[in-house]
């Protein structure tokens, strides 16, 4: 009986709506980093919450409201002025037409450029890369007219067969694309919801003989929409049964708030917070 419980919660999973909804780090000034992510990239500040009691403040920024765009969630803990990003940790990306012109935009902003625009080794896609005042890397992929244009998170991972299992099973996401790079050592699986054109991914990075990676103090987690929190949390801990990770936060409404939300670990040790889709509007309004 448990077992058919099982598949049926796994066959759920799949079916649930979800969608990415933000993702959090932390920065060691909010305004400085406001200012670059408006005024280089183009995002628009989208609300701006203090918790003095407890000593953090937050900003939602992105391409379009948080009711249908994905988006940054930056925390500022009162007095950390800085933060130790890690090596697990690999970069965000946003798409635009003109990556030359965002890269000039960077530079006259004092912004760090890592990597100047050009073609994609054996490839064809014009990138490039920047780093924020913090120390954060940003893709830069050139394309056409996206809705979504804050459009990665990449994480490296100790064993991306593993991964890509995990988040199909735990999280229902599909693999949209593999891409092996022998010749540099390091394989890429792209996980989402849609197509990786028009909405955003979940790159996950595997570097061959690499298991391990310190996670810093920096990034925090992504959070992901989905009608039911309980169910959630009991496909992630079948999947914690069969892959690794853990629960951190059992399925609940959060205090002072009443969101409900579910947190775990994937088998790398990244966080993810499912969160209610309708306490997520209701939080918005």
């Amino acid at each position: 009986m448990a077992e058919a419980s099982n598949a049926e919660l796994l066959e759920w999973a799949k079916k649930d709506k979800r969608r990415f909804l933000h993702v959090v780090y932390r920065v060691g000034d909010l305004d400085r980093t406001i200012e670059f992510y408006t005024e280089c990239f183009g995002m628009k500040l989208l609300r701006k919450r203090d918790v003095p009691e407890e000593k953090y403040s937050n900003a939602f920024l992105g391409f379009g409201p948080e009711t249908s765009n994905f988006v940054v969630e930056l925390t500022y803990n009162y007095g950390v002025s800085s933060y130790d990003i890690g090596t697990g940790f690999g970069h965000f990306a946003i798409s635009t037409q003109d990556v030359s012109k965002m890269v000039e935009t960077v530079r006259a902003k004092g912004g760090n450029v890592t990597r100047e625009p050009g073609p994609v080794k054996g490839g064809g896609s014009v990138i490039a890369f920047v780093k924020d005042p913090d120390g954060y890397a940003f893709e830069l992929i050139q394309r056409g007219p996206t809705p979504e244009p804050l459009c990665q998170v990449m994480l490296r991972v100790g064993d991306l067969d593993r991964s890509i299992k995990f988040y199909e099973k735990a999280l229902g996401m599909r693999l949209l694309r593999k891409i092996e790079r022998p010749e540099y050592k390091y394989t890429i699986g792209m996980m989402g919801y849609a197509e990786e054109y028009e909405s955003v991914v979940l790159e996950l990075t595997y570097n061959y003989g690499v298991t391990e990676y310190t996670k810093g103090n920096a990034y925090a987690q992504i959070a992901i929409g989905t009608d039911d929190v309980y169910k959630s949390g009991e496909v992630v801990k079948i999947v914690n049964k069969e892959l690794g990770g853990k629960i951190t936060r059992e399925a609940g409404p959060l205090p002072g708030l009443g969101t409900k939300i579910v947190s775990f670990l994937d088998p790398d040790s990244w966080k993810t917070v499912l969160v209610d889709n309708k306490d997520f509007l209701k939080e918005l309004e």
